[in-house]
């Protein structure tokens, strides 16, 4: 089978917290990544979930810039009285 190269970026930190990780299970980085493209190509998926946080939805973030500008400008300011919890 003949070989290929890939190249990409990423933090140094993380290289060497993968490099670490990979040594600790015994697999080079190369290794590690031939499995992940393996099982993506095999089930069609990326092999675990990967999610949004709903905190910076446009909407969400649309309503907090909002929110912050009625604050800077005095509107819409409301008090609460503040419960104390034992």
């Amino acid at each position: 089978m003949a070989q290929a190269v890939i190249s990409f970026r990423v933090d140094a930190g993380l290289k060497k917290r993968m490099e670490d990780t990979c040594k600790n299970m015994g697999l080079s980085m190369s290794a590690a990544f031939t499995l992940f493209a393996t099982k993506v190509t095999r089930e069609q998926r990326i092999p675990f979930e990967i999610s949004a946080d709903p905190f910076y939805s446009d909407e969400h973030m649309s309503m907090l810039e909002q929110r912050i500008d009625d604050i800077e400008h005095g509107r819409n300011i409301s008090q609460h009285e503040l419960i104390e919890v034992e």
